[in-house]
């Protein structure tokens, strides 16, 4: 009987179910986020997706500055992210030892309200502003950083093959970004080192996000713009065309620790010289449309879709409660390939 049980026994449940696989079957350790054919038909049937309308006059004409942005969820379970959460924590405690490649792992050194966000970069290194050496904002090419983990890599191909991002434009690198309370992003558009699309996907905390053309600061890390968006725990949001290119976007502080992962893809001009081409990310392609090749499931009627999940807020106060605890035993699989030079020790407390 499975009448009963908590959110927290339903995750540890999936979690055990969880296997890292590589396309002919890998090495069948625990650790990763990919599902057998049935669960994996089942959980893309499920995958909602949004789209948004805003019109602003934007050079005399009338556009939607919008167009191109979908918010998807329930891409990923409450289990798996755990596993993601848990992942990253580890990663933050190798770049606290310097066992991460030096420009991977960024912690501010003096927190100011509205910044002191920690980065992990991966697949290359970004530099956010003119640094000391005279680099300007942009790829830096001549760095080397770690190469993206396992794990995200898998997030990489569950999100092309539930057609989340396009098989054109696979991500060749990724910022973890870790915030702590009363932590911000200000107003921006990302860099053009960077091709659209790209997303951002969000673990331990909702948060909003701002988008407009014009901005207004209410107070330190405090930004109001044309539209404010929710982003759901697990969920992927793609940024493409105007909402990408002509809207600025903004995350104000943070009410509580949050974790984001924002995965892009590099421009051919722009790849650091150094840069390897992983074979675990070419020749990705998308699953067929909802139920073609699985007959007994069916695409979600609109009621379907807009009933909310039973147990939501509960998975989401589990969730939440990860910011402080590191229950999961991972294996170096999660890890794997990063500093050449580095010998990991695994532990939880």
């Amino acid at each position: 009987m499975t009448t009963g049980r908590s959110v927290d026994d339903k995750i540890c449940e999936e979690l055990k179910s969880l296997s890292l696989r590589g396309p002919a079957g890998g090495s069948g350790r625990g650790g990763g986020i990919l599902l057998d054919e049935e669960d994996e038909a089942i959980r893309f049937a499920n995958v909602r997706k949004k789209d948004f309308k805003l019109w602003e006059r934007v050079k005399g004409q009338m556009i939607n500055i919008l167009d191109g942005l979908e918010l998807h969820t329930d891409v990923f379970s409450a289990a798996e992210q755990r596993r993601i959460v848990d992942c990253v924590y580890d990663f933050q405690e190798k770049g606290r030892k310097e066992k991460l490649r030096e420009r991977t792992y960024l912690e501010p050194r003096k927190w100011i309200r509205g910044k002191g966000r920690v980065t992990i970069q991966f697949g290359c290194c970004y530099n956010y502003a003119l640094d000391r050496n005279g680099n300007p904002p942009g790829i830096i090419r001549d760095e080397v950083v770690d190469p993206i983990p396992p794990l995200l890599k898998q997030m990489i191909k569950r999100m092309v093959a539930w057609h989340v991002l396009p098989p054109s434009c696979i991500p060749n690198s990724c910022i973890v970004n870790i915030y702590d309370k009363d932590v911000c992003i200000s107003p921006h558009i990302d860099h053009h080192d960077f091709v659209r699309p790209f997303c951002t996907v969000s673990f331990l905390s909702e948060c909003n996000i701002v988008f407009g053309t014009q901005f207004k600061t209410n107070g330190p890390g405090d930004f109001s713009g044309s539209a404010t968006i929710p982003l759901p725990l697990g969920s992927v949001l793609v940024l493409n065309g105007n909402s990408a290119d002509v809207a600025k976007h903004c995350v104000p502080i943070v009410p509580t620790r949050r974790i984001s992962i924002t995965f892009r893809k590099m421009d051919d001009s722009k790849i650091p010289y150094d840069f390897i081409l992983d074979p675990d990310l070419q020749n990705l392609r998308p699953l067929s449309l909802r139920g073609q090749n699985h007959p007994n499931i069916l695409p979600l009627q609109q009621d379907q879709q807009d009933e909310p999940h039973k147990n939501a807020q509960q998975a989401q106060k589990v969730l939440q409660s990860l910011a402080l605890q590191r229950p999961m035993q991972l294996s170096e699989d999660d890890f794997l390939p990063l500093s050449s030079n580095t010998t990991v020790q695994f532990r939880r407390q």
